[in-house]
């Protein structure tokens, strides 16, 4: 065989490549890519903040011209162009089939015959029954108190060595519409499991970066107001599941007299809980020394506590059943093959 003949991919040149392949994208080296052949730690560090510098000075002088233009065409009166969209994580994300459109026939019948089309239609109120795992300690405590205050239609109730299949019976036969149970591992509460009664649904959140409303500064102490309920991003079929299974939690009838929000924020999947009383203060503000005080009034928050963060591990169709319980969803380590793709 010949010389020429025989040659395989080690015998491709540089030219036959660049003929066969398609052409690539030529972008701008980052900083990173620049200073990586610098073999001195010193000197790349020094070359890398100078780069950045030069980077971000540029980069305000085209913001200044752009702004310029901007008004020059408002002064004109032509139409200024479109303000450019950042790219993010959340606006980049990988396109999901079960995002729900506002004007959704199909979700909204579906909605109104699932598990809690009973409570947005008010035929049955909120009545959630708290206990937590065995044994709980002295700061599982201390956050049941405050969890008491964030659920106003709450009773908590011992564990006392019972199995939970028992406790779920026990809530439902005395017409409880959930269970949350807490769960601590060595001090410090990490999960939180929601059963709708009677027929489920059941959710596993995994809790974390909890902060307990003692620890906040500037904290304030919640009242006996039913509270707002605010639900932010819940997208998706999934997402959409999860936070009526929260809506359910609360009364739909809220008392705005006490100014008190709680807030079921998710953000690439995590959802961060936070629990608020906003506040009008009247204050003054002079616009010069010889004109009388102008009284104006500003609102602001003030948070109550506790705060942590939620992050959902499975979805069961029934109540809590760990052996022979049917998964609507599980979350599982091969389903984060992107940081752009999101469940909720």
């Amino acid at each position: 065989m010949g010389r020429d003949g025989g040659r395989g991919k080690r015998g491709t040149t540089r030219e036959d490549a660049e003929e066969n392949d398609e052409p690539r994208s030529r972008e701008a080296p980052s900083i990173g890519d620049q200073t990586s052949g610098i073999k001195n730690k010193l000197a790349r560090s020094e070359m890398y903040a100078k780069l950045r510098h030069k980077a971000q000075k540029t980069k305000k002088m085209e913001k200044k011209k752009r702004q310029k233009v901007e008004e020059a065409m408002v002064k004109d009166g032509l139409e200024p162009p479109p303000k450019r969209v950042p790219k993010t994580i959340e606006s980049t994300r990988e396109k999901d089939e079960t995002m729900v459109q506002p004007d959704d026939e199909e979700v909204e019948v579906d909605e109104d015959d699932d598990e809690f089309a009973e409570h947005f239609k008010n035929i049955r109120p909120p009545k959630v029954l708290i206990t937590t795992c065995y044994k709980p300690s002295k700061v599982m405590y201390t956050f049941l108190s405050e969890m008491l205050e964030v659920f106003p239609a709450a009773q908590y109730y011992k564990r006392a060595g019972y199995p939970l299949k028992k406790i779920v019976k026990f809530a439902a036969a005395r017409e409880y519409t959930d269970v949350v149970v807490f769960n601590e591992d060595r001090k410090s509460i990490n999960a939180m499991l929601v059963i709708h009664l009677p027929d489920g649904p059941t959710a596993r959140f995994r809790l974390s970066n909890l902060k307990l409303g003692k620890d906040i500064k500037g904290h304030g102490r919640a009242t006996e107001h039913k509270p707002e309920l605010i639900l932010n991003n819940f997208g998706t079929r999934l997402g959409r599941r999860v936070g009526r299974m929260f809506a359910s939690l609360f009364c739909q009838d809220p008392n705005f007299r006490g100014r008190r929000v709680i807030t079921f924020h998710n953000q690439r999947d995590y959802i961060f809980f936070r629990h608020h009383r906003y506040i009008f203060e009247e204050k003054s503000k002079r616009s010069s020394t010889k004109e009388a005080a102008k009284k104006m009034v500003q609102a602001r928050l003030q948070e109550l506590g506790p705060r942590f963060t939620l992050k959902l591990e499975a979805v069961q169709k029934s109540t809590f059943d760990s052996k022979e319980g049917e998964f609507e969803w599980v979350h599982k380590k091969d389903m984060d093959t992107s940081r752009r793709r999101f469940f909720l």
